[in-house]
């Protein structure tokens, strides 16, 4: 399963970093780059229900679309203690220069589909591929949800909507594990910057087991989609 898993994702990868060479070029193609991007991503649909459970309906623009690669961590008091969640850890992959060649269908069902192969990955390893990092998601000093996109924007969240993954999603790495991650609608919590909310979607692994040893770390993988009202920063070119 490992090398079949690992081949598949070496195909996308190359085509992934064949296409944002491309896309990098001079800067006037950049720019109109940059609004093509706009443009193809706001075709896409943010899924929001999985059986009759749904989350809120997207309220603004948008601006991003990533996949999430790190650790859902977790802890407990004593060894026979229900787990906690102490907060998640991931870097947050730009996938907008790869959409930009393929059909909508095709993109929609790419993004479906990745989350489950780069779970099985360590997170260096698809560092080394130098696949574009649009940002970074971690929980602040209080706990918060927090979304570090540079430029791009700065989100300190608050949960608004949350529902049970499907129940065929990959469960962990190499398909075993505790079952995958709620998806998941933010909003802002106050003082954030560019972004309103996000949808973590097509979640893979990083749920706890039934009991946690101390602190541990179980590795995740999904697909988030980040909106925002603020339409100056999408006329601006930001993606």
């Amino acid at each position: 399963m490992f090398a079949s898993r690992s081949s598949v994702l070496l195909a996308l990868t190359t085509i992934f970093l064949t296409l944002f060479s491309i896309v990098d070029a001079s800067p006037v193609e950049r720019r109109s780059n940059d609004q093509n991007s706009n443009t193809v991503i706001n075709q896409y649909q943010v899924p929001t229900t999985v059986g009759a459970s749904t989350l809120p309906t997207p309220t603004g623009t948008l601006k991003a679309i990533t996949l999430g690669r790190g650790t859902q961590n977790y802890t407990c008091a004593t060894a026979s203690g229900a787990p906690v969640s102490v907060g998640a850890k991931a870097d947050l992959f730009d996938v907008t220069p790869l959409l930009k060649s393929i059909t909508i269908a095709q993109g929609t069902q790419l993004l479906n589909l990745l989350p489950q192969f780069l779970i099985d990955f360590d997170l260096s390893l698809v560092q080394q591929y130098s696949i574009p990092v649009l940002g970074y998601h971690y929980f602040n000093r209080g706990g918060q949800p927090t979304f570090d996109l540079g430029s791009t924007g700065f989100l300190v969240a608050k949960k608004m909507g949350d529902i049970a993954a499907p129940s065929d999603a990959c469960a962990g790495q190499f398909g075993v594990g505790y079952g995958a991650i709620d998806w998941l609608n933010l909003i802002d919590a106050g003082g954030s910057t560019g972004i309103s909310e996000v949808y973590r979607v097509e979640t893979a692994g990083g749920s706890s087991r039934r009991l946690v040893l101390l602190r541990d770390r179980f590795r995740c993988s999904m697909r988030r989609f980040i909106g925002s009202t603020d339409e100056s920063l999408v006329d601006a070119g930001w993606s």
